[in-house]
């Protein structure tokens, strides 16, 4: 079962995994985009890492719903709101249970990917973030680290698609031959997820 402090281990690794490819995710959003994804996502994990210690929310639902409007007040562009609504429906759908097993997890990650697409009118091979959470949620289903894999080659996959939303769009053929930085920071966020399990397990199996 997972409890709330696995939710606030999850975005401390997200955190980190940001801050650790901050420069690589600006870099992929330079040619296609602000030039700015990881600057922004950095400050908005780190915000969300501080207001977690601050609040000290019980519950896996309510530290990803703090986690949701953090990101949302704190990230500009469409990266706030878009991984804000993420974490915000996963955290809804969880409620406010103590404790959620792993498909309870895959469920609400499953709620939360489906508010993306609709908030941002994308669909997979679109050369967003969803290209690499759509694969990555589904794998959920086999295991954390099956996930972690899938979202990382959905965001390698991205690199011959023509972007047909966001700001990267507005270069037609010019985005083909770039990987997109939103798939990109989505494939980091699983692999978070992927890490702490792993870690979990392998910390109960010494116990």
């Amino acid at each position: 079962m997972r409890d709330a402090d696995f939710f606030r281990q999850w975005m401390t690794a997200a955190a980190a995994a940001v801050e650790r490819e901050a420069d690589r995710l600006t870099e992929l959003d330079s040619p296609i985009g602000d030039a700015d994804h990881g600057s922004n996502l950095l400050r908005g994990f780190t915000a969300v890492v501080n207001e977690l210690a601050a609040q000290g929310p019980d519950r896996p639902g309510a530290v990803l719903q703090l986690a949701g409007r953090t990101l949302i007040s704190t990230v500009g562009g469409a990266s706030g709101p878009l991984y804000g609504t993420l974490l915000r429906r996963a955290g809804k759908e969880l409620g406010e249970a103590a404790e959620v097993d792993d498909e309870q997890v895959r469920k609400a990650l499953y709620a939360g990917v489906g508010a993306v697409a609709q908030l941002g009118g994308a669909a997979p091979g679109d050369k967003t973030m969803l290209d690499a959470l759509v694969p990555g949620v589904a794998a959920l289903s086999t295991s954390y680290r099956a996930a972690a894999d899938a979202a990382g080659n959905g965001a390698l996959g991205t690199v011959p698609l023509q972007a047909r939303k966001g700001r990267a769009s507005y270069l037609g053929e010019r985005s083909i031959g770039h990987q997109d930085p939103g798939a990109t920071s989505s494939a980091l966020l699983l692999a978070a997820l992927a890490d702490v399990a792993e870690d979990r397990a392998g910390a109960e199996g010494r116990a």
